[in-house]
Order: C-alpha cells, then sequence, then structure tokens
C-alpha cells in the first residue's frame, strides 16, 4: 500500500476530513482504525510547546531534534490508531477519535500516544480518515497496517512511537 488519500479510500476508509472542520457527530461509533494524514502542501513546522493535555502530569512536549528525528519526510499518515470496544464496550471510534481532538485543544485525557501531531502547528489542517471493522479484527488490522507502513518507509508515522502488535 502507498498510504496515499487514493490508496485508503480504496482499502475502505473514509471521513477524510480536516480536524478542524471535523464534526464528531458524523463519525461512526463502531470500532476500527483510523489515520491522521497531512494534506498535499503541508510542510511541518514544530511548535515549542505542545498543545496537547497533560497526562499523568507530564509535559506531552518534544524537542525539536527529537521531532525532526521522528518525521518521516515522504509519508502523507502521520498516524495510525485504533478505536477498539474497551473494557467497558462503550468505545469506538467516535469517542477515540473526539478524545483526541479534546487532547489537542489542551484537555487532559489518555491518548498519550499521538501526542506529537499537536506540536505540529499547523496540526488542526490535517486529516483523519476511519475505516470501521469488526471489533474482532480491529488489533490485527491495527498491526499490519503498522507492519506495512514500516516496510513501506523503514519506519513507524511520524506520531506513532510504539508498533502495535497482534494480541492472540
Amino acid at each position: 500500500m502507498l498510504f496515499t488519500k487514493k490508496s485508503l479510500t480504496l482499502d475502505g476508509f473514509t471521513g477524510f476530513r480536516a480536524l478542524d472542520d471535523l464534526d464528531p457527530m458524523r463519525i461512526p461509533q463502531g470500532r476500527g482504525i483510523f489515520v491522521v494524514l497531512r494534506p498535499a502542501d503541508f510542510e511541518p513546522v514544530f511548535l515549542n510547546k505542545s498543545t496537547a493535555g497533560t497526562f499523568k502530569k507530564k509535559d506531552p512536549s518534544l524537542t525539536r531534534e527529537a521531532l525532526q528525528a521522528e518525521w518521516v519526510a515522504d509519508a502523507s499518515v502521520l498516524y495510525l490508531g485504533k478505536a477498539s470496544a474497551g473494557s467497558q464496550g462503550n468505545r469506538g471510534l467516535r469517542k477515540q477519535i473526539q478524545e483526541l481532538l479534546d487532547y489537542g485543544r489542551g484537555r487532559p485525557t489518555v491518548v498519550w500516544d499521538a501526542r506529537l501531531i499537536w506540536q505540529l502547528r499547523d496540526a488542526l489542517d490535517l486529516v483523519i480518515a476511519w475505516k470501521e471493522l469488526p471489533a474482532s479484527e480491529v488489533n490485527a488490522a491495527e498491526a499490519a497496517y503498522h507492519a506495512e507502513f514500516v516496510s513501506a518507509f523503514g519506519r513507524l508515522p511520524f506520531a506513532n512511537l510504539v508498533q502495535a502488535r497482534s494480541k492472540r
């Protein structure tokens, strides 16, 4: 897979809305995976301090050098995440993506793994898309997309700091 809007669309992803224009009520509530992409003309400008909220009183900010080291220059996809049912069975794409947005607006949440997105100056111009999947396929799909991205680019997307593994 090329990890472009076209290839993701062909693979069943929908949505493709700028974070700033996203209406969470239009996001399905089911389980699945989602991607954050940069628009074609997006150039990274790293902020000194993240706009994200704290998690367990930890500042999510990294140095510019650390951010630059994570940047994947040729990739459109900046983050690949999942939205599973959760321990209470009440989670899904809408809730996970809403928490991602809340986190970027400075609210403390548990979306620590995507924190690098919120240290980009124009983060709200980024685009999000999702793909609904049966709950039993979410973990394997996330792991497969991570592995495929690493195969294509030699590393994880910019804001993914830990590679997903299929859970048995």
